[in-house]
């Protein structure tokens, strides 16, 4: 049976649109009532919905928007950025084989959502093991879901030419 985010990806990119503008628009009120508090309060509903529409694995760090509305934590490999190589001539995963590639489901989807698909393309950072079980979206609020790690450098953004000279 497929995921709702695998048949409404351009519904529920809407309705992500408009619950981050939301959390936006309350973040001063949340700021003041505190942020752990109200993760308290929000993180149940978001882990229930979050598990049932995406198969989320409460990683902390929410990249369903650039990933085609496919929770990228559903890759055996937990992998955030595209497929292992490793996919079958008929779109499923190696180490799943009754399981479609999470990352097949991600450009399928992100063919079909105008807003974020093109985000698809981006490289994430490695997921921080320290925000799992937290909520994501309070950990957009506050900004530690962007947080790097110290000497983390995408492959993409690495000089080949001027690396080969050194």
């Amino acid at each position: 049976m497929a995921r709702l985010s695998q048949k409404y990806p351009s519904f529920l990119e809407k309705t992500y649109q408009a619950a981050e503008r939301a959390a936006w628009a309350l973040n001063p009120l949340i700021a003041k009532i505190g942020y752990r508090r109200v993760e308290r309060l929000i993180k149940p509903v978001e882990d229930f919905a979050k598990e049932h529409i995406f198969g989320c694995h409460h990683c902390g760090q929410c990249i369903l928007h650039s990933t085609g509305m496919s929770c990228p934590m559903e890759c055996p490999k937990n992998l955030r950025n595209g497929p292992c190589g490793g996919v079958r001539a008929d779109g499923h995963c190696e180490v799943k084989p009754d399981m479609r590639c999470a990352w097949v489901v991600a450009y399928e989807n992100a063919q079909q959502m105008p807003i974020y698909g093109h985000e698809l393309i981006e490289i994430q950072p490695p997921v921080d093991r320290q925000l799992e079980n937290t909520s994501a979206w309070i950990n957009l609020l506050t900004g530690v879901d962007k947080q790097v790690p110290a000497g983390w450098v995408p492959i993409a953004s690495i000089d080949v030419a001027k690396s080969a000279k050194e």
